[in-house]
């Protein structure tokens, strides 16, 4: 081929090129990377929940190029270092970030279903953005990942006493799970959301945390076989939160983020009810009204421990514990000024 061909097709291919830059410069469109935490990986419900933003963001001038994570640990290291321009972590992870948020799944904070819709419903608003930002970090959305219950290997494990001296798989980057944990008595055997369920089916300790949302994935039927059980007893709210490096995006399309995550709550708790339907009844065990009060004035010392300890947001834990008394204005705490 003639050299002047060649240079004729270089100058062209250069041409082509700079105009279809400009063309985008003009349309002002953004690529930004969104880092989906999802134990399943890019197969999972997570993923293909999130890749529903994508449509959403175009609209916003943002093309959100998603990638799967089943480390958490890493997809909230890579968010941190700027690898990541939006992520998808759980909420126990996201307290490293912003602390109201991540004081979502204090201990007994929010009960029932009620509560946590109307807690998504304030920081949904524009007037949450206060609460929102933290620093170069904003959370843009909350969704419900369900009620924590704990999974035990030995269903006569029936009462808080018998967890003494017991093993529990217990997230190792959760201070309040930790202090939760000892708090009772029982042993902590430091785990993370990639391992934990492993070591409960296999017998590495006897008793696991989680919501109903990760039974069937996480094969958690494994460790219950023939003995074991489920406590009905809600110990915290699971959320997911998706954050973002606020100064990479236009406010408008982090606040439209954020209503987007509102609208998917119906079916984020669709998800979770299928979840509890298909637990076998057989494993499930509830405690007495009793136990329950026994409970919860046991859970409340230990939020107010953690909030005195800088754990948990103070300002966070009023909101939530108006939003229960709102619902149950004859709890006990509601006459009361502690939190």
């Amino acid at each position: 081929m003639p050299v002047k061909t060649v240079r004729l097709i270089a100058y062209t291919m250069a041409a082509l090129l700079m105009l279809g830059q400009a063309a985008n410069a003009e349309e002002g469109v953004i690529e930004r990377t969104f880092c989906v935490w999802d134990p399943v990986g890019s197969s999972g419900r997570l993923f293909s929940l999130m890749q529903s933003q994508r449509p959403m963001a175009l609209e916003y001038d943002v093309d959100l190029k998603l990638r799967a994570y089943t480390n958490e640990h890493i997809a909230a290291e890579e968010f941190r270092a700027g690898q990541c321009d939006q992520v998808l972590l759980t909420g126990a992870m996201a307290r490293e970030f912003n602390r109201f948020t991540g004081s979502l799944d204090a201990m007994g904070a929010i009960p029932t279903e009620k509560e946590m819709r109307m807690m998504m419903r304030v920081l949904s608003q524009e007037s949450a953005q206060q609460y929102l930002r933290a620093g170069r970090y904003e959370v843009a959305g909350v969704l419900p990942a369900g009620a924590v219950y704990l999974f035990l290997r030995d269903r006569s494990i029936d009462q808080v006493e018998k967890l003494q001296g017991k093993r529990i798989a217990t997230l190792d980057h959760d201070r309040a799970a930790v202090t939760m944990v000892r708090h009772v008595g029982a042993s902590v055997v430091g785990s993370t959301t990639t391992n934990f369920a492993g070591r409960f089916n296999n017998g590495s300790v006897d008793v696991a945390y989680a919501p109903a949302v990760a039974y069937e994935p996480m094969e958690l039927y494994r460790g219950l076989a023939d003995n074991g059980g489920i406590f009905r007893y809600k110990i915290a709210q699971m959320n997911f939160q998706i954050l973002v490096r606020h100064e990479r995006f236009p406010d408008d399309y982090i606040q439209a983020v954020r209503e987007h995550a509102h609208e998917s709550v119906d079916g984020a708790y669709e998800i979770i009810r299928d979840a509890e339907d298909t637990i076998d009844e057989d494993y499930w065990m509830y405690p007495s009204a009793q136990e329950k009060a026994e409970y919860d004035g046991m859970l409340r010392e230990v939020r107010i421990q953690l909030r005195d300890e800088g754990v948990f947001d103070a300002k966070a834990l009023r909101v939530m514990r108006g939003v229960r008394c709102r619902v149950d204005p004859s709890r006990a705490e509601c006459t009361e000024n502690r939190e």
